[in-house]
């Protein structure tokens, strides 16, 4: 079975709801340790929401330190894929496996809501059981989600296809050009705000929108294996 790392640094909120979600879709869900630099041989990482480290000095500025990033941040160089959501994309951001940064919502209020999404690009480990264009219904909470970087950058994510999701009706938190999530040129690393785990199944969820990211990294590795 798929082995899908799951990290838990202190003040991690939705671990246990992306290891659930990664078992929805069929894969064996793997607890990690900030504080361990070893990530047990599994295929994938998922990054969780939360506010790892109490969010002090800068949302993901300390987690981009812990033992386990030290590993992570070569096996994602390597071509490992790693999701990271909402503070997992702070983290990514702040290790530089993506561009850009998140910053303090323009509205200056913490945002929950369930947000429409369309999505933009199926290139990638994790949105390939997507089609473009797709809109999609998943929630989003965050206090520091507005994505920002230079022109030029925008414009490279833009141009090479790396935008992966786009808020829809609203921007809840000002990130430049509705951008909601990115990826790496590669492919394998993608940065979200909005939380797909929490929409994996109706029961608990304001749809099941969110579950092709864990059943695409899943046939992404059987595809690959």
């Amino acid at each position: 079975m798929t082995r899908i790392g799951v990290v838990t640094f202190p003040g991690s909120l939705d671990d246990r709801d992306a290891a659930r979600a990664v078992r929805i879709a069929g894969g064996e869900p793997v607890a990690l340790w900030h504080g361990d630099d070893d990530l047990h041989g599994v295929d994938a990482v998922v990054l969780p929401g939360g506010f790892s480290y109490g969010d002090y000095l800068r949302c993901g500025a300390i987690a981009r330190f812990a033992p386990v990033m030290s590993t992570l941040v070569d096996a994602a160089r390597g071509g490992l894929p790693v999701l990271g959501i909402c503070n997992g994309f702070q983290i990514l951001c702040e290790t530089h496996l993506l561009p850009g940064a998140l910053t303090r919502n323009d509205s200056l209020h913490f945002i929950c809501r369930d947000q429409r999404l369309r999505i933009e690009s199926t290139d990638s480990a994790w949105t390939a059981d997507y089609q473009v264009g797709d809109e999609i219904v998943i929630p989003l909470k965050n206090g520091e989600g507005g994505f920002v970087a230079d022109e030029a950058t925008l414009d490279t994510l833009e141009g090479d296809g790396r935008v992966v999701a786009r808020y829809l009706e609203v921007n809840p938190n000002g990130s430049r050009r509705d951008i909601a999530g990115i990826r790496n040129e590669r492919g394998n690393v993608v940065g979200l705000m909005p939380h797909p785990e929490h929409a994996v199944e109706l029961l608990t969820g304001p749809s099941a929108d969110g579950l092709p990211f864990f059943t695409s990294i899943l046939r992404s590795l059987v595809g690959a294996a």
